[in-house]
This record gives C-alpha cells, structure tokens and sequence, in this order.
C-alpha cells in the first residue's frame, strides 16, 4: 500500500513537473533595440528562477512597423499574456474588451504604495478609474544641442525662445553639410509638430468644449506652416522627412544636424557617440506667449485578456514593475522612472538628467499629454500624420490642408468619445 501511494505521489509530481514545465508566457516588446532586449531578457530570466517550470518567450517588434505587425497578431489571434503597450495604444486595445483590468491585482500588491501619483493617473487614462495599463516610466521631450556645431557657427548658446531657435539653426545651416534641427517627418513625428504649434500658438489645448478640434485654429495652423516653412528653407536634412527616432538621434550624434527634441532615452546611443562635453540637454524654447509644451508620453506593462495564466502574467508585470526591474529597465531605456522610491536613485541625480528637470521645475514650462484616451487615436498618430505631413512637406498639400484633415478626423473622435461619457 505504502509503494503504491509512493509511486502514485512520484507520478503526480512528475505530471505536474510536466505541466509547469509547459508553462510558456508570451511576452511582447514593441519599442525595441538590442540592449533593451538584452535587459528585458535579463530581468525575465530572474523571473523564470524565481518561478520554476515557467517560459517566457519574448517576441520583439521593430518600432516602426509595431502599430501594423501587433494589429495584424490581434487579429490572427495571436495575443501575447503581457505585452509593452505605448501611451496611445492603451485605448484601441481597452475598449474592445482586450485588456485586462489591473485593479484586482493593484489592489493586492504592496509594491503598488511605490508608484508615484503619475503611474496611477496615466495608467487609468482611458476611463479615469480603470488601469488597463501600467507605466514603467515617462518619456519628456527636451532640446539636446551641439556644443561644438554652436561654437562653428557663431552661436552663443542654446535657444531659449523660438526666434532664438530659428536663428541659430539659420548660422548652423551655412555651414556646409549641417543642418540646425533633426526633424523627424516619420513615425513619432506629432510630437515635434505639437511641440511647435502650441509653443507657437501659447496653448496646450486639442479641443474646444463642444469638442471641435484646436489644430486647424489660425493660431495653431502658424505654427503648422511655421515648421513646414523651416524644412523648406533647408534648416532640416532634406531626407529628415521619412526620419524616426533611430534616424534623428544619429543625425544628432554623427554631426549632421545641431538641435534634437528627444526624450531621456535617447542619451543611451548619444552618451555612446559623443563626449559628455560636446553637446548638453535644456528645456525646449518658449514662443512669443513665454511658454513651451514638451510632450510627455509614457509606456508600461498591460495584460491581454484572453491569457490562460493571469496569475502568471501580473506575477510577471510584478517583477518588470517591482523597483530592481523597472530600475534596471529605466536605466536603460532613459525613462523617467514611475517609482517613488526609483527617483532616489544616484543615477538620476546626475547633470545629464537637469534639462528634463528644470522643464518640470519650469511653472512656464507645462509637460503636455496627447489625447491618446481616443480609440482612434493610434491610428492618427501612427498612420494619419505621417502620411499627411510628408505630403504638407513636400508642398503637395498646404499646412492649411493638412491641419484641417487633421481637426476634422479628431474633432468627430472627440465628440464620439464624448456622447460615450454621457
């Protein structure tokens, strides 16, 4: 009886063995580069020792081709258990009932006191009350610049004003084969028309009260043709219109162009490439109103609905989000972090971090969130403007044009979304 009982129990331990050992999370990441993948892999390892029999099997989509690859997996059905979601897709994804509530889970988890009052709130964007996903940390646009590009081309300092900035870029563009400003005409690239419209215009607001959409106001279509009229005047690479966030950065760090608008992650290939010395970070130039409006966006970990191992999968957003992981991940994907206690940390004490700081510090600087709330708002920004900007480039279309295709598209979202909250 004792052998059978034995045996019975070995047999029961080596099914379940069996099990645990077919245990596979899938893990998609969409903002990718090597050494964010390697540190990914790095962090899920340690989850993997921590839960034995468990897989994660890390799928990782090129940036520029993410919005349309991930679409295409939803619709095959093939959805990962957690995936790095971006800002502006959290909505398309929540309203269709494809995400997964965190609340159960925050309110269960004493890491969840750690987060700071911005996790929370972006978090639960798309309704106000419901974390469909979690930020592991916050992007904030600032104005790198060229120290030694300034010093060729006459230029004292770094602009502080937008007039300041276009002369500035005017000296470094006499030089020959440089340029004053990376734009960025590809994916990516509304928050470089936002950030000068509004600065431009004084005003951070997308939408009057009856939800009729600002950008084709006259004060934000001179923004509009303000920075349609800088890449014509050749103050931008002319291939700068089919550029993202790879192409800008190296256009900055190889010399080409004097000024980029980039957020902190973007120091992880120009600390490569550059001396420290060479170029340094300050808050973005103010317009005529004295204000600037850097676009802060943020991503975080979200959990698909359909997973078959919940348990599993917030386990896992637990170690990506607990303070060694999301640490560790935002020390390496230059985020601002989305832990109280991670802003302690030395690495964010240091001088190459002040240009972000002094924007948060700045009362006339007002860190500016998209309406990535709208469900169709993904495609806006991912689809939409890039297509249209290119063509108000290449003068096919008028600055005109293309901020009222833009207002028309948004203003019948927002007024969607709002007969929706009635």
């Amino acid at each position: 009886m004792t052998k059978t009982f034995l045996a019975a129990s070995l047999a029961t331990l080596l099914l379940s063995g069996t099990a645990l050992a077919d245990t596979t999370l899938k893990l998609t990441e969409v903002i990718t580069s090597p050494a964010r993948t390697e540190t990914l892999k790095e962090i899920v390892a340690k989850f993997e020792a921590a839960n034995p029999g468990t897989k994660v099997e890390i799928t990782s989509l090129p940036w520029n081709e993410a919005f349309e690859k991930f679409a295409t997996m939803v619709s095959a059905g093939e959805t990962p258990d957690v995936m790095e979601m971006p800002d502006t897709w959290v909505a398309l994804y929540a309203k269709n009932g494809a995400l997964e509530s965190l609340e159960p889970y925050l309110a269960k988890w004493q890491g969840a006191s750690d987060l700071n009052e911005r996790a929370l709130q972006f978090g639960r964007q798309t309704d106000g009350k419901t974390a469909y996903m979690l930020p592991y940390g916050f992007y904030l646009g600032a104005m790198f610049y060229n120290k030694k590009l300034f010093e060729q081309a006459g230029v004292a300092g770094p602009p502080k004003t937008i007039a300041e900035f276009q002369q500035a870029s005017e000296k470094v563009s006499k030089l020959p084969g440089k340029y004053g400003y990376c734009l960025r005409g590809g994916r990516g690239g509304l928050n470089d028309w936002t950030v000068f419209a509004n600065a431009i215009a004084g005003n951070n607001t997308f939408f009057k009260e009856d939800g009729t959409s600002t950008f084709a106001d006259p004060d934000k279509v001179k923004g509009i043709a303000w920075y349609v009229d800088y890449y014509k005047k050749g103050l931008a690479p002319k291939d700068s219109i089919s550029w993202g966030f790879n192409e800008t950065v190296a256009g900055f760090y190889s010399g080409t162009c004097a000024m980029l608008n980039q957020d902190p992650d973007a120091l992880i290939a120009i600390e490569e490439k550059m001396k420290s010395e060479d170029y340094g970070v300050v808050p973005l130039p103010k317009g005529e109103a004295g204000k600037a409006f850097p676009v802060i966006g943020y991503a975080g970990w979200s959990m698909f609905a359909n997973s078959q191992n919940k348990e599993l999968s917030w386990k896992l957003i637990e170690t990506l989000e607990g303070k060694e992981g999301n640490v560790a991940w935002n020390k390496r994907t230059g985020a601002l972090p989305a832990l109280k206690s991670a802003e302690q940390d030395p690495f964010y004490a240091t001088d190459k971090f002040k240009g972000w700081f002094d924007e948060l510090k700045d009362p006339n600087t007002v860190p500016t969130s998209l309406p990535s709330y709208l469900e169709e708002f993904a495609y806006f920004k991912d689809s939409m403007v890039p297509t249209t900007s290119q063509q108000a480039l290449l003068g096919e279309i008028s600055a005109e044009d293309m901020a009222k295709q833009w207002a028309e598209y948004l203003t019948a979202a927002q007024q969607k979304f709002k007969s929706g909250q009635q």
